[in-house]
């Protein structure tokens, strides 16, 4: 049995009162529709980052990405939030990984892509409530950052990390 506790903008709380091997328990559920999130590298083979203000953190640096429209297909979302934050459009969309950054309580997975064939063709077109700037820097040095805590970002480290050790780069 599920009750909703609250609905909004991008996520929901639910209860659930469910069985699991013979047993009654219950669960608490952050419902989220999922993300697309885009490592980007532009002509000169550097890394697009955004530079946005993530509260209560403030200010993070981690790769492009946004929130999955209602049934929109995860490879769409990305071409479209990568044109929205960062002004650049990708002739191609690859697969990286996908995953779920709090498997217990929260049912947002995010899927992470390569986004190649980059050409700067706007301006960015934030939502009214982001507040962001775009960064460009070596795949060696934001490697770098992670590894010294400087990047924090679960969708950065897992995008990263997982191209790094596809590409045999440590």
């Amino acid at each position: 049995m599920k009750k909703k506790i609250y609905e909004g903008k991008i996520l929901g709380l639910s209860v659930y009162d469910i069985t699991i091997e013979g047993r009654k328990v219950k669960r608490e559920m952050i419902e989220h529709r999922g993300a697309a999130a885009m490592l980007a590298f532009d002509e000169n083979n550097k890394v697009i980052l955004v530079k946005q203000h993530r509260y209560p953190h403030g200010y993070v640096i981690e790769i492009p990405a946004g929130t999955l429209e209602k049934k929109e297909d995860p490879i769409k979302c990305a071409f479209r939030e990568l044109e929205e934050e960062t002004g650049y459009s990708a002739k191609k969309m690859t697969p990286l990984i996908s995953y779920y950054p709090s498997i217990g309580y929260n049912t947002e997975i995010i899927h992470c892509f390569i986004a190649s064939g980059l050409k700067k063709i706007a301006n960015l077109k934030l939502d009214e409530d982001e507040i962001l700037s775009v960064v460009k820097m070596d795949l060696k040095k934001v490697i770098s950052m992670i590894k010294n805590g400087k990047i924090q970002d679960s969708k950065t480290i897992c995008a990263v990390m997982t191209y790094a050790a596809k590409n045999k780069l440590f």
